[in-house]
C-alpha cells in the first residue's frame, strides 16, 4: 500500500467506528487479527473486540475522534487522537489515545491501542 492508501484506510476504519458501522470495522480486520490495549495488557481476537466495540457504541452513541495526528508507517499507520463523547448521565467525556496499526494485504493484522487509563476509568462505571 502507498502512504496515501494507508491514510485513506485509517480514515475508513476510524470513521466506521465513529459512525457505528460495525460491518465495515469487521471487514477492515484480518480474521486472525490481534487487538491489544495497554490499560489491561490483554490481546483480543476480532470477535472479542467487536463485542467490546458494540458495547462501546451503544453506551457512547455520539463518539467523535478529534484527530491530533495521523501518519503512515512502513507497515500501517499511527493515529493519535482524543476520543470525545457524552456519558449516559450527560457528562462530556474525553480520553487521549494512540493506535499503532499493522496492515497486511489490505487488512489489519495487529492493532495496539494506548489509552489514558485515568480517563478510561469513567467507562468502567458503565458496566463493561
Amino acid at each position: 500500500m502507498t502512504d496515501a492508501e494507508k491514510l485513506a484506510f485509517a480514515e475508513k476504519f476510524l470513521g466506521a467506528i465513529e459512525s457505528g458501522d460495525t460491518d465495515t470495522v469487521r471487514a477492515c480486520y484480518a480474521p486472525d487479527a490481534q487487538i491489544w490495549h495497554n490499560n489491561d495488557g490483554v490481546t483480543q481476537t476480532v470477535e472479542q473486540n467487536m463485542k467490546v466495540l458494540g458495547w462501546f457504541m451503544a453506551k457512547l452513541p455520539d463518539r467523535h475522534y478529534r484527530l491530533v495526528r495521523r501518519v503512515a508507517l512502513p507497515d500501517g499507520f499511527l493515529q493519535q487522537h482524543v476520543l470525545e463523547a457524552t456519558l449516559p448521565d450527560g457528562t462530556r467525556w474525553e480520553m487521549p489515545a494512540c493506535v499503532i496499526v499493522r496492515i497486511e494485504n489490505g487488512r489489519i493484522t495487529r492493532l495496539d491501542e494506548y489509552l489514558d487509563s485515568a480517563h478510561a476509568k469513567a467507562l468502567n462505571v458503565l458496566g463493561r
